[in-house]
């Protein structure tokens, strides 16, 4: 049911008229980019006895001789019983999404994009549909934002604007009107470019969850929300475990005749998902449960373009999954070529991506939380999809 949008809220999250200007001079702020401020995951101690082979740097307090290392893992040091980063990533993660100094750094990553890739860092490809047209934009190192168009109204909806620059450009380019931005979650390579283009459109509002923080946020949404523009009916789709008010947007297919669209932020990836920043396991599980429920012909469109790293930890947890070999094939030709890899489908998805297979009797075998029935199923499976989270975050592509 499609429940009336409030027109109240808070009032949008202000900067310091400082930290906005786009000509200052930014000196590095925190240390290291962003995978690195929001990393620092642990593991248990059942945990840690089940990944032994995996683990050949171990404490030189261990006397026992260590199983060689496989050479697409690498182990992260970590003190027994404790996480020496907890502390501090937490501090650095609460600075990047709550202070204006977080915003400060994401201009710096900007900056540096641009001069790094000025045409983008991927080769993409629009998808035209009866009157639809999905125009994914390569901004920031490894980031996607959209434009959904609507081509017979000439309105346009974004996803996700990091950079208001190459988002405006494509609106210049198909001379669109731009009303609406759809924002999945708070953080700023998914939220920077609100207040430009926002200020740019008079018109345009912008969509999120009022749980997130979301920068310029105008029109809080809730789960099962509909946002209509033109002939687009999308839907929000609640999926905390990332953040904590994470929405996925889904475009229905049906009033033009083809595929839905889902735009996943960080939520879903193309054999990956994202980390658990702000939730559980039994969170992100129940999140990802969400996006199963859809149908196999929808098309993913991620927030970002880690295709080939996450299919390489992919064979390493399921080494005999043709499914993931021929993926992994045809992924490495495009990315030879800079060309982008998204959309994949939610049916292609299942086949291979490890943190959408939780259910699958041989992953479990191989990672499960040990020998023996459990009562509860769910609990079961978010024990391997936590598991398969601090294994790719130890894991480091070839």
């Amino acid at each position: 049911m499609r429940r009336k949008l409030p027109i109240h809220f808070s009032g949008p999250k202000r900067l310091p008229e400082s930290a906005l200007r786009d000509d200052a001079e930014l000196e590095p702020l925190l240390p290291g980019g962003s995978r690195r401020i929001l990393s620092g995951a642990t593991a248990n101690k059942a945990s840690q006895n089940r990944t032994r082979a995996l683990q050949s740097h171990s404490s030189p307090e261990c006397k026992e001789e260590p199983e060689p290392l496989s050479p697409e893992l690498e182990y992260i040091p970590r003190k027994r019983g404790k996480n020496p980063m907890k502390a501090v990533g937490l501090a650095w993660y609460s600075l990047y999404t709550r202070t204006w100094l977080g915003y400060l750094f994401y201009r710096q990553q900007l900056r540096r994009a641009r001069n790094r890739y000025p045409k983008g860092h991927s080769k993409t490809q629009p998808r035209l549909f009866n009157g639809v047209k999905v125009l994914p934009i390569p901004v920031l190192s490894d980031n996607y934002s959209y434009l959904i168009i609507d081509t017979q109204a000439g309105l346009a909806v974004a996803v996700d604007p990091s950079d208001p620059r190459a988002v405006q450009a494509s609106i210049e380019k198909e001379r669109v009107n731009l009303v609406a931005i759809l924002c999945t979650h708070k953080h700023w390579d998914h939220s920077g470019g609100n207040r430009d283009l926002s200020r740019r459109h008079r018109d345009c509002r912008v969509y999120g969850s009022p749980q997130d923080g979301i920068p310029y946020l105008t029109h809080p949404l809730c789960h099962q929300d509909v946002v209509s523009v033109g002939r687009l009916q999308i839907r929000a789709l609640a999926t905390p475990g990332h953040t904590q008010g994470h929405l996925v947007y889904l475009l229905d297919g049906e009033p033009y005749k083809g595929p839905s669209c889902l735009f996943s932020g960080d939520l879903l990836f193309l054999s990956g998902c994202g980390r658990t920043f702000e939730g559980t396991a039994e969170t992100m599980l129940s999140s990802l449960d969400t996006v199963l429920d859809l149908g196999d012909d929808t098309l993913l469109w991620p927030g970002h373009e880690y295709a080939e790293e996450n299919l390489g930890f992919a064979g390493v947890v399921e080494p005999e999954n043709l499914a993931r070999e021929r993926k992994m094939q045809w992924v490495q030709r495009q990315r030879m070529e800079r060309k982008s890899t998204c959309p994949s489908t939610l049916g292609e998805e299942r086949a291979y991506n490890p943190f959408l297979r939780t259910h699958c009797l041989e992953l479990q075998e191989a990672l499960g939380p040990g020998p023996g029935p459990t009562s509860d199923d769910s609990c079961s499976r978010a024990q391997l999809l936590e598991e398969l989270r601090r294994l790719k975050d130890m894991h480091k592509s070839k």
